[in-house]
């Protein structure tokens, strides 16, 4: 495989110059000062209310901590769940969260309604600020709303990458008018890791993109064919790389009206000397179900009723051997229907080798996070990004507001 460039595309701005909390506190510039941090408290809940998974306040904590042993006077808040702007009910609140927090931090944390005109905190205290988004003006960054939340800090934090690819109130409009906006060290470190995995790669940089859709992900592929040296593609994305390459699909899931655009990123990747491999053996079944019959057969000898639930062992072990010689490894996707026990062995073959790997691996999205748990790599991974859309929009070259404004705060 040719050397790729090693340079960024015009397309994919990675932000260099963002203040951070972590250096505010080191130069003991947040004692007595009201903090805003804006987190990511967005958990599932049961039917009763109740956290069923608490691993985004857990992440929280430290920027909290960070600004409480700093002496600040700290509020936060963050959305949760889907709430109707200006009317509150019960079951948006949160009340668990702040529960939850309570017994993290070691300390009580009051919840506080109807806080946009005033907050009363004392340094060394921390206070959390009912869901942001029924706020009116919230989802729509209205100005009005936004100098509100500015007037009630001297330093905002945004620590929630999961919603940077919003520009909302708390994560974008406060940030324009706070007197200090900065990043909280769960933003910041992904700035790091995106940063490494993207804007300063060690090669060979490979992505493994999939999905069930091509048009889902049609630009992440694009602008990832002009910077990587291998894109692995899974799931239906690889159906349809196959159909483009002239390989049968049987009954599988893909999109016939879109290989054009796969035979484009096939060529775009082969221009610069890098490649899409195509799996040459699969695992079929005639049904999607968990106690299908599983086959594994050639890429070329798929039959007009099967269904591809998997990359053939092959296959796997051809991909693994490259990740493990990769310098930098990006994943977002499952390269098959892992659920099944049947069909969950090209994935995770490839978790394996990437944990393995002594490449830089960052990876996002909640059916990845699955996988990673499941095979037990979370250890092994360079970076777990926390936010799916958000990680998304980074691979597809977007430049994130959150990203965007605390720059221009930095740079003013």
């Amino acid at each position: 495989m040719a050397d790729s460039p090693q340079v960024r595309p015009a397309d994919r701005p990675i932000p260099m110059n963002i203040l951070r909390f972590s250096d505010l506190c080191a130069q003991g510039l947040v004692r007595g000062q009201r903090v805003f941090i804006r987190a990511d408290l967005n958990v599932p809940l049961d039917s009763q209310g109740a956290i069923t998974e608490d691993t985004r306040i857990r992440a929280s904590v430290p920027c909290i901590q960070m600004a409480l042993d700093a002496g600040a006077a700290v509020m936060v808040t963050s959305h949760l769940g889907r709430p109707t702007e200006g009317a509150f009910k019960p079951e948006d609140s949160l009340a668990p969260v702040a529960a939850r927090m309570a017994s993290l931090l070691g300390r009580e944390v009051p919840l506080l309604p109807d806080w946009i005109d005033g907050v009363q905190v004392l340094p060394g205290q921390v206070v959390l600020l009912e869901n942001c988004r029924v706020n009116v003006g919230e989802k729509k960054n209205a100005e009005p709303l936004a100098r509100k939340l500015a007037a009630l800090c001297d330093i905002f934090v945004n620590d929630a990458f999961g919603t940077a690819h919003r520009a909302e109130g708390t994560t974008y409009g406060i940030a324009q008018y706070a007197p200090i906006a900065c990043a909280g060290p769960l933003l910041a470190a992904e700035i790091d890791a995106i940063t490494q995995a993207l804007a300063k790669p060690q090669r060979p940089l490979v992505a493994i993109v999939a999905g069930s859709k091509v048009s889902t992900k049609l630009s992440i592929l694009q602008s990832l064919s002009r910077n990587v040296d291998q894109l692995i593609v899974g799931g239906g994305i690889a159906n349809t790389f196959m159909l483009a390459a002239g390989l049968p699909i049987g009954k599988s899931l893909a999109e016939p009206s879109l290989l054009d655009e796969a035979r484009a990123v096939i060529e775009a990747m082969k221009a610069r000397g890098a490649e899409v491999p195509i799996p040459t053996d699969v695992v079929t079944a005639k049904t999607f179900a968990a106690d299908a019959v599983a086959v594994t057969k050639a890429a070329t000898d798929v039959a007009d009723d099967d269904l591809i639930l998997d990359i053939g062992p092959e296959t796997a072990r051809r991909l693994a051997d490259q990740l493990k010689s990769a310098g930098t490894i990006v994943w977002n996707g499952p390269v098959g229907v892992f659920e099944f026990a049947a069909f969950e062995n090209g994935t995770r073959t490839i978790a394996n080798a990437i944990a393995e790997s002594p490449a830089f691996s960052i990876a996002g999205g909640g059916d990845t996070l699955a996988a990673i748990a499941k095979y037990g790599i979370e250890k092994e991974m360079g970076y777990i990004s926390t936010g799916g859309g958000a990680f998304l929009e980074v691979l597809e070259g977007k430049t994130l507001p959150a990203f965007e404004i605390l720059e221009k705060r930095a740079a003013a």
